[in-house]
């Protein structure tokens, strides 16, 4: 049976079970992993005159974890058996979250490698696989491109010696190292949505340790999803932690997605904080321990949060959309900070891993640091008028780019991803989805008025 190609995408693998994502398919991507990796080590090691790890028996190790869901179980023996076969060892922590993976992969894994078998907020009959390479920076489309034509090929050839299989804990080391940002936490009320995805794995751990008041909703692992999808995009899946905050006067909502690598913050009065405001008041109080450090922002934020980093003393740099990009660029350049409008936080003191219980844990802090209401934190830097992303299909998407940059010729143009265009007193971002067949638009003012009129002249120019 072949590989069915769709089932690479920009970020992940990902595919229904068992119909695109199967066990054949992971067994040979996992081959092609193992040797990718190895011959990229090895050649480093030349080039820099050590020993390649070829000539030392059992220095390979692939760190792999997997999260709930019903086809996990499967896939997973599937995906070690290829890995195996290749002579490189595995080392298996179990049912965790995409941030523990990575946290395993610098920890206990040699920063060679390692897999994530997820398909983070998807539905049931999705799974999919998140590829860690050097650094544990997330493979993007054009890194996995030589492991993608290789599991296609399937010429695969056994190594002989097959690899070991190593079941390793990371639980306590990574709990651990969370609790350690934790000191000033105290006297809280919170309630925390997992949706039944694996952020429980972490998250009970960390809140049953501190003294607050904990509330859990749907902590019970179920791949199936019975409740709601681990889905923070659809807005409706948050309604029910929105009430049980504003009723039981919590003080703070978290909203946990299925691998947990981002969370989205719910205030004292029921109301969702976006990530461009979390990000601004949590910038100002990094920034005080960090002076003159870099703050990655998504191009769609609102314009406040760059001002707010300047006035911080921080310097802003603006982001392509993809969470990937935010933890490359803050590894290998430095930054105290990092924010992508879906949610991801990446934060220095965390390896610049995107970690929604770790973002939680910081707005925690904020709160009791600052004695304040996290409504009154971040209510007051809202200071423009704002859509949500506008989803548009057009029949050319590079056309409609042209026609739209030609239209507004004498705005300050940004070419970052898609169309970035800026005047003084508003800015528009079109740019195209890495996941469906539309362009996606955002548009922000100074006031209400303008932002209709930008909005209805934007939305009949690209649909036109």
């Amino acid at each position: 049976m072949s590989i069915n190609q769709k089932i690479f995408k920009t970020y992940d693998i990902r595919g229904v079970y068992p119909e695109e994502v199967n066990e054949e398919a992971v067994n040979k991507i996992g081959s092609a992993f193992a040797i990718y990796l190895k011959e990229k080590t090895d050649f480093r090691a030349k080039r820099e005159n050590k020993v390649p790890r070829a000539k030392r028996a059992g220095s390979y190790n692939i760190v792999v974890g997997r999260d709930a869901r019903v086809s996990s179980p499967s896939l997973f023996d599937a995906l070690v058996e290829g890995i195996t076969s290749q002579g490189m060892n595995v080392i298996d922590i179990g049912i965790c979250t995409t941030p523990m993976l990575i946290f395993a992969t610098k920890k206990i894994g040699g920063d060679i490698g390692g897999i994530m078998l997820s398909a983070s907020h998807s539905p049931p009959d999705i799974n999919g696989l998140k590829l860690m390479g050097e650094r544990s920076i997330q493979m993007m489309e054009e890194e996995v491109e030589p492991i993608k034509q290789l599991a296609l090929a399937g010429n695969f050839v056994d190594a002989g010696e097959k690899g070991r299989i190593i079941s390793r804990s990371i639980s306590s080391k990574y709990i651990q190292h969370i609790l350690s940002f934790c000191g000033r936490i105290k006297g809280l009320k919170i309630v925390a949505d997992y949706g039944n995805g694996v952020g429980a794995v972490s998250g009970r751990e960390v809140f049953n340790k501190l003294n607050i008041e904990y509330i859990p909703m749907y902590e019970e692992l179920d791949g199936n999803f019975p409740n709601h999808f681990p889905d923070p995009h659809n807005i409706e899946n948050m309604k029910e932690l929105r009430e049980r905050v504003k009723e039981g006067k919590a003080d703070l909502g978290i909203f946990f997605d299925g691998d947990a690598d981002r969370s989205i913050m719910i205030d004292e009065a029921g109301e969702i904080v976006f990530a461009d405001m979390l990000v601004a008041a949590l910038a100002r109080e990094e920034l005080k321990k960090y002076p003159g450090a870099k703050v990655y922002y998504d191009l769609r934020f609102s314009k406040a949060v760059k001002e707010i980093i300047e006035q911080g003393g921080g310097v802003p740099v603006m982001m392509r959309v993809g969470n990937p990009f935010y933890k490359k660029k803050m590894t290998l350049e430095g930054g105290v900070l990092a924010g992508e409008l879906s949610g991801h936080l990446f934060f220095k003191e965390n390896y610049a891993i995107d970690d929604g219980l770790f973002a939680a844990i910081k707005t925690m802090d904020l709160i009791c640091k600052s004695g304040k209401k996290l409504s009154e934190l971040v209510n007051p830097l809202k200071k423009y008028f704002a859509t949500e992303e506008i989803n548009m299909k057009v029949n050319d998407a590079d056309e409609t780019f042209k026609k739209i940059k030609a239209h507004y010729k004498d705005g300050h143009s940004i070419d970052l991803d898609g169309v970035y265009i800026e005047y003084p007193d508003w800015w528009f971002s079109l740019r195209k989805s890495n996941t469906e067949p539309v362009v996606r638009l955002r548009i922000e003012a100074n006031s209400l008025e303008l932002l209709e009129a930008k909005r209805k002249e934007l939305v009949g120019l690209i649909g036109a």
